[in-house]
C-alpha cells in the first residue's frame, strides 16, 4: 500500500480522447487527485465521477487536476464520459500496470474474462509529486466533497 509522504509511481496513460496523460508532466505544477475504480457505468463509478466533475472547478481553483482510472479503454471511457457529461480526465489503464504501481488491483480477484478487479480508491498528490493522502476502499456518495477539503488544506 501506498502511505502519506511517498512519492507517487509515475504514469502515462491515455485519456478518452486518446490523448496521453503524463504525471510526469503534472510533478512541479499542480495538485492531483488520482482516483481509481474498476468499471465505467457502474452505479458508483457513476456517482463518484458525477460528483467529482461537479466539484471540478473548485479542484481548479485549488491548481488540482482531478484523474479518472480504470481497466476500461479510451472507448468505453469517451461514451461513459459523454453519457453522463462528465467532465473531469478518464485515464485507460487496460494492462493494469498503473493499477498495480498504486496498488489497488483486488488480490485473486477476477472477471469471467480475467481481468482484475480494481479497489476504489483515492489519492491526493501535492505538487512536489508525493502522496499527501491514500485512501482505499472508498464510499463513492460524498466522496468528491471530502477529497475537496483535503486538496484545500495543501495551501
Amino acid at each position: 500500500m501506498l502511505n502519506a509522504g511517498q512519492v507517487a509511481p509515475d504514469f502515462r496513460l491515455a485519456d478518452a480522447d486518446m490523448e496521453l496523460v503524463e504525471f510526469s508532466k503534472l510533478r512541479g505544477k499542480r495538485n492531483v487527485v488520482l482516483y481509481f475504480y474498476d468499471r465505467d457505468n457502474l452505479p458508483g463509478s457513476t456517482t463518484e465521477a458525477i460528483e467529482f466533475s461537479d466539484l471540478d472547478a473548485d479542484f481548479r481553483r485549488c491548481n488540482c487536476v482531478v484523474l479518472g482510472v480504470s481497466p476500461d479503454d479510451w472507448m468505453s471511457h469517451a461514451e461513459f464520459r459523454d453519457r453522463h457529461g462528465l467532465t473531469v480526465t478518464l485515464l485507460a489503464d487496460p494492462e493494469c500496470e498503473t493499477c498495480r504501481d498504486y496498488d489497488v488491483v483486488k488480490a485473486d480477484a477476477a472477471t469471467s474474462a480475467g481481468r482484475p478487479h480494481v479497489l476504489r480508491s483515492t489519492f491526493v498528490i501535492d505538487r512536489s509529486g508525493r502522496v499527501r493522502h491514500a485512501m482505499y476502499g472508498v464510499s463513492p456518495k460524498g466522496h468528491a466533497g471530502a477529497v475537496l477539503a483535503l486538496v484545500r488544506d495543501l495551501h
